[in-house]
């Protein structure tokens, strides 16, 4: 099945049947995509915490309105951005690249000092975090990607609260904040009013502006 045919099948799934567990395998290969998701820099600003344990899943449903997607769904992927950029981190990344592609550290000194120049002196912890959790959307597009092509089904969710959800993890501590969750599962079809309506997107010739 092509990527198209996948995304047309996937939608945000709104009752999960909770026997249905998904296999760590396809568990494993959704976080695999989202590793090798493209960001700014190569610099990967993010991480993801993956959440099976029932007792944790339901501390972050009391954050998270009572969602009962977050208590019946198999796996909740919490997308973690980094809390603003530091040398250190993008040095680490810098050495990651010499060292993976055998290329000098001092040949890539120049474009690092730049990027620290522009992040770390010019803005505020406030405007890395806006970048850096811009990064982690497209680690959720990959996930949400990989999910649909292995007929997993997810939901993306923002309507949580960060601060709680950051205290529940640690987040501070590993100088993380919480951006967005992803709940991982299997349809309950029956029971799923929204699995029974027709993907509803503006048609093309509206979508797309073209200049030739």
């Amino acid at each position: 099945m092509s990527l198209l045919e996948d995304l047309k099948w996937r939608y945000a799934t709104k009752k999960y049947d909770p026997t249905k567990k998904v296999e760590e395998e396809k568990v494993a290969q959704i976080i695999e995509a989202i590793r090798l998701a493209p960001t700014s820099s190569g610099l990967q600003q993010f991480q993801v915490i993956v959440i099976s344990n029932p007792e944790l899943k339901d501390k972050v449903r009391a954050a998270s309105f009572n969602s009962q997607i977050i208590e019946d769904c198999s796996h909740l992927l919490v997308f973690a951005a980094w809390d603003k950029y530091t040398n250190e981190r993008i040095d680490e990344m810098s050495s990651r690249s010499s060292i993976s592609r055998g290329i000098p550290k001092e040949k890539s000194d120049a474009y690092y000092n730049m990027i620290k120049k522009a992040y770390v002196e010019k803005q505020t912890p406030e405007q890395n975090f806006i970048h850096t959790a811009r990064q982690s959307y497209i680690g959720l597009a990959f996930a949400m990607a990989e999910a649909a092509e292995l007929k997993v089904d997810s939901t993306p969710m923002e309507g949580f609260d960060p601060a709680q959800v950051d205290e529940l993890l640690d987040l501070k501590s590993k100088g993380l904040k919480s951006v967005t969750l992803l709940a991982l599962g299997y349809r309950d079809e029956e029971n799923d009013w929204l699995a029974k309506h027709d993907k509803v997107r503006v048609s093309t010739e509206d979508f797309v502006i073209e200049y030739k």
